[in-house]
């Protein structure tokens, strides 16, 4: 699978939709998931990241990278600073 297919952005829906979405990517054999989410949806992005890890795929899925940054949003002259993450989820051998 490609790793562009294994991306989840998290966004307005419930915290067990995008766990589901990880667990259904794993399911389907992927190595690595990434969960991307910015603003607001942050620490949801993070929630989902922790259950599937501690919960649902105990001793079987690990995070191995988490990148923070902020993207310029908008138009000029309203453009906006807002902050994103991208978490990797990686299934152990």
């Amino acid at each position: 699978m490609s790793e562009q297919g294994n991306v989840i952005f998290v966004g307005r829906k419930s915290v067990m939709n995008y766990v589901l979405a990880v667990l259904l990517q794993f399911d389907a054999g992927a190595k690595k998931v990434v969960l991307k989410a910015r603003g607001k949806a942050i620490s949801k992005a993070v929630d989902v990241a922790e259950i599937v890890k501690r919960r649902l795929l105990e001793n079987k899925v690990e995070i191995v990278e988490c990148k923070i940054d902020t993207e310029d949003v908008g138009e000029e002259p309203n453009v906006r600073k807002v902050s994103t993450i991208e978490i990797a989820l990686e299934a152990k051998e």
